[in-house]
């Protein structure tokens, strides 16, 4: 009976581990959005920020770097700029990329001697491209993003789960429920509409949707969505907008020329009010000065020879 209780006691160790995370550890998930900014918790009671100490850890790299030590960012980081510290000394992250997933952990020191257990944050980043074909005016985008083409044209939308776990995509969704998924406005789902092709590949957690646009597609928004049961986790807005290269560089010209001949006549009519009294006034002078050499020396008469 010993023997099935201490079995049953390590049972209950082992299956707390799994839930809780590393033992002495506390660990959260943050879930976001790319192009979005994130405010990940340090969870610890905190004087000042002093003591304060933030580490990275990608997906693959057993070795940590750190972004801030003791409260002072570290400016050899790539994330540099877009890192900063809140008065509860959680870390903030300005636009996240798709490159930010990873192992984020906050540590206190106090006399050169950590204070507590690592309070951790993995964050996982949802990312949508574009890869529109035999588009020139087409550019690549983001959360919440435009991309500039053209009716008749073949999109393709990739939406991508950067995900920071040591899980396989298919993992994720059988043992803990997660979805990606991609709806319209309304939040339908786009599989039932037979002019969209969803294709989801569970090696790399991606989600494409591939339409051919329509003229009635312009400004419309397709949202790719990560959920967890009844949950949503994150989304990322996309939409679509049109544009007339051609009509508006020729619109363009135009008024660029019609500018510009606008501006010779007003200058041409400038010149003209202010020069036509100067031209009358010098014939005025000019006038007077021949009178009064008329008057003083008058033209006498030539007789006339005749032979």
């Amino acid at each position: 009976m010993a023997d099935k209780c201490d079995l049953c006691l390590l049972g209950l160790i082992i299956l707390s581990s799994l839930l809780t995370g590393t033992s002495g550890v506390d660990e959260t998930r943050a879930f976001i959005s790319s192009g979005e900014n994130v405010s990940l918790s340090c969870n610890k009671t905190l004087s000042d920020c002093k003591s304060t100490t933030w580490t990275y850890n990608s997906f693959g790299h057993s070795e940590a770097v750190e972004l801030i030590t003791l409260g002072i960012k570290k400016k050899n980081s790539e994330r540099h700029e877009r890192l900063s510290l809140e008065s509860d000394c959680s870390l903030n992250i300005k636009n996240v990329t798709g490159e930010d997933y990873g192992l984020y952990s906050c540590q206190k020191y106090v006399n050169d001697k950590q204070q507590g257990p690592d309070a951790r944050v993995s964050l996982h980043v949802l990312h949508v491209s574009v890869s529109p074909s035999s588009s020139s005016s087409s550019s690549s985008s983001s959360s919440s993003s435009q991309t500039e083409i053209s009716p008749g044209r073949s999109v393709t939308l990739s939406c991508q789960l950067y995900s920071y776990a040591g899980l396989s995509c298919d993992n994720w969704v059988r043992s803990r429920g997660f979805k990606l998924l991609w709806v319209n406005q309304t939040g339908v789902d786009l599989k039932t509409d037979s002019r969209y092709q969803i294709l989801y590949s569970s090696d790399h957690c991606i989600i494409t949707l591939t339409t051919t646009l329509l003229n009635e597609d312009d400004n419309r928004e397709w949202r790719c969505q990560l959920t967890q049961g009844n949950q949503l986790k994150t989304s990322v807005r996309y939409t679509v907008k049109y544009s007339d290269t051609a009509d508006t560089a020729s619109e363009t010209g135009v008024s660029v020329t019609a500018g510009s001949l606008y501006r010779v006549i007003v200058i041409i009519v400038e010149m003209a009010v202010f020069a036509a009294p100067t031209v009358i006034l010098l014939q005025i002078i000019c006038a007077r000065r021949a009178g009064r050499k008329d008057s003083k020396h008058p033209e006498e008469e030539m007789p006339t020879i005749l032979e």
